[in-house]
């Protein structure tokens, strides 16, 4: 890569940002909209019982979670030996094209093959872009260059979310999902127009890259995330029914609570970027303590207008601030297989996505009403910190046995 101007490298770091901004509205507008897709969709059920059909409408948001697990390990393997420039740009177009489907699949079924298929791009962008980025900050910054493109994510959680959550109360869900496949089509150009090449790794290949998840390290992290973060999600998927029934506020005021988190989220990835550069260990231990408390306080103080806003800005900052260090985490206990360890990192993300969206509606589903996934979403943060606190003892426990 030739030497860029600050210009320049700022504008890259933008244009791969900007597909974080893709991405979130594509993966987290499912979750401001679940009423309306579930009335749109499943008109029957939702005749019948509403909070039924949005728990079957909850199925949207598990196929894209699925479809992020089964695509980034794949593609991570598949492309080792791909220029990065030339990845990302690859990945986008898929992104266009699933979205588009999404956006125009008739029926609930079908819709859902197209979550599927729109996700699959998911976790290789983010590992490649943040691979990008990194190598565009210099050396040291893995976790903020992984910051630096999930910072594109939350930025859409603060306006983007909310104005497509707007857009498709008013003009249909569908008009929404066309919608970020423009913005899917705005980042394309922007990649191609000022992102540099990169080469892929010298020694990169399927075998090596795959060679990574031989190591049990890689699979504790990955577990670490996947039941960890899926605290997050259980309270997040849910977040539009809790407002309007449990809270008692309107529609309309969906979108401003995904503002509230939307902007925790973006306080917590800058402030875990840098954390986790420093000190790896306690960003995630702190991390997790921080993500159990948010999400206890959020299950008591939802019912009330300020309760909800508060709990949920607590939530966001938590859990991002959790993100770069679990990233740089899995980076770190992959050696040599840096793409595979940032994808496996977006499946885990995304097994957490559909765990936390299932069992939220599993517990909605039986009767036990829309704060129920946040007590489901406090059991797995637990379960999370335990996992990272054993993983770092086991290491720990590594590095001080005598050498044989």
């Amino acid at each position: 890569m030739t030497e860029l101007s600050r210009n320049h490298r700022w504008a890259a770091l933008l244009a791969l940002a900007l597909g974080g901004v893709a991405i979130g509205l594509t993966e987290f507008a499912a979750m401001g909209l679940l009423p309306e897709i579930a009335r749109g969709l499943l008109p029957e059920a939702w005749a019948e019982s509403s909070s039924d059909a949005v728990a079957r409408g909850g199925w949207t948001i598990t196929a894209y979670a699925l479809g992020v697990v089964v695509g980034a390990p794949t593609i991570a393997a598949l492309t080792a030996r791909v220029p990065r420039k030339k990845l990302v740009l690859g990945l986008l177009v898929l992104f266009v094209v699933g979205t588009v489907a999404s956006a125009l699949a008739p029926t609930f079924e079908l819709v859902l093959v197209a979550r599927f298929v729109a996700a699959l791009p998911h976790g290789a962008y983010f590992g490649a872009a943040g691979l990008l980025a990194a190598t565009l900050m210099g050396p040291g910054s893995e976790a903020r260059g992984y910051a630096a493109v999930l910072s594109g994510l939350t930025a859409a959680n603060v306006v983007g979310v909310p104005l497509i959550t707007r857009l498709g109360q008013t003009s249909g869900w569908r008009i929404a999902y066309l919608v970020i496949a423009g913005v899917f089509l705005l980042t394309l150009a922007a990649v191609l127009l000022v992102v540099p090449e990169v080469a892929a790794t010298p020694d990169g290949s399927p075998a090596r890259e795959l060679h990574a998840l031989r190591t049990p390290q890689v699979w504790l992290v990955a577990a670490t995330a996947a039941i960890g973060f899926a605290g997050f999600f259980a309270v997040n998927s849910y977040i539009a029914p809790v407002t309007t029934e449990v809270t008692g506020l309107g529609a309309g005021a969906v979108p401003w609570v995904l503002v509230a988190f939307g902007l925790g989220m973006t306080v917590g990835n800058a402030l875990g970027g840098w954390f986790a550069d420093r000190n790896l260990r306690r960003a995630m231990l702190i991390g997790f303590a921080c993500v159990i408390a948010s999400i206890v306080l959020f299950g008591l103080i939802a019912a009330t207008t300020a309760g909800i806003f508060i709990g949920a800005f607590l939530i966001g900052a938590t859990s991002l601030f959790l993100g770069p260090a679990l990233q740089a985490r899995l980076i770190t206990v992959a050696p040599g297989a840096q793409l595979m360890g940032a994808a496996v990192n977006q499946s885990a993300m995304n097994v957490a996505n559909s765990l936390g969206a299932a069992l939220g509606g599993l517990v909605i589903a039986r009767g036990y009403g829309y704060l129920a996934p946040t007590w489901v979403g406090v059991v797995l943060a637990v379960a999370g910190l335990g996992l990272a606190a054993a993983g770092f003892a086991t290491e720990r426990r590594r590095e001080l046995s005598p050498a044989v």
